[in-house]
């Protein structure tokens, strides 16, 4: 199964990035990054919270109802004209269910390496999650996805770690060190330095997670 960052590379992940960044009035190649960015940090938190009963429940619950993927079969009519204000709610909606509290610091972060402020990225994503979560849910009807075990598993291979049993990934590292941030409200003190240089770390160091997840 292709992983998020090889859809974004693809012919409609060209579509999403173009269609995103004409209806939030962003740079095309800023936002190509800001998604490059996100998208694994959104999927990697979607998995953490689908490791609880509940939290696969709720999400296998949003992608069979709301969810299932049909957004995908029309993106000309989803971008044409401008996205409508309930696609942006429902992206708010579920930014704030995946990153609770981290939500601001993420973009704030993000926002510093992309060369853009936390307030455009926030746009961006408002646009992107509804995408994000019906590429999800496509590909849990596609793979017949009805347990926490498969979900789980699904959001694995999206995005494109070791397995259980496999060795930690520098990019799950990263991604583990962006959402694990010390609980003490300031995620911006916790993650800046890995996007930019400001800590070094061991197993790899920062600049080797960066290096595997953006290419860097």
């Amino acid at each position: 199964m292709a992983g998020i960052l090889d859809l974004l590379n693809s012919e409609m992940g060209s579509t999403i990035i173009s269609g995103v960044a004409g209806s939030t009035g962003t740079d095309k190649a800023k936002t190509s990054s800001v998604l490059t960015m996100a998208l694994p940090v959104l999927m990697k938190a979607m998995e953490r919270n689908a490791s609880t009963p509940e939290g696969a429940q709720g999400l296998m619950g949003a992608i069979n109802n709301k969810h299932n993927g049909s957004i995908l079969d029309n993106l000309g009519g989803l971008f044409g004209g401008g996205v409508n204000e309930s696609v942006k709610q429902d992206g708010e909606g579920i930014l704030d269910h995946i990153l609770g509290s981290k939500k601001h610091g993420v973009e704030q972060v993000i926002g510093q390496k992309a060369g853009l402020d936390a307030s455009s990225v926030s746009n961006i994503l408002r646009v992107a999650a509804p995408i994000l979560m019906g590429i999800l849910g496509k590909q849990a009807k596609q793979n017949n996805v009805n347990s926490q075990s498969g979900i789980t598993d699904l959001l694995g291979s999206l995005l494109g770690g070791a397995s259980k049993s496999g060795p930690v990934t520098t990019e799950q590292s990263f991604l583990e060190k962006i959402l694990d941030a010390d609980g003490d409200g300031s995620v911006i003190d916790d993650v800046a330095g890995m996007f930019l240089g400001g800590k070094n770390e061991s197993s790899g160091g920062i600049g080797g997670a960066l290096g595997g997840l953006f290419g860097k």
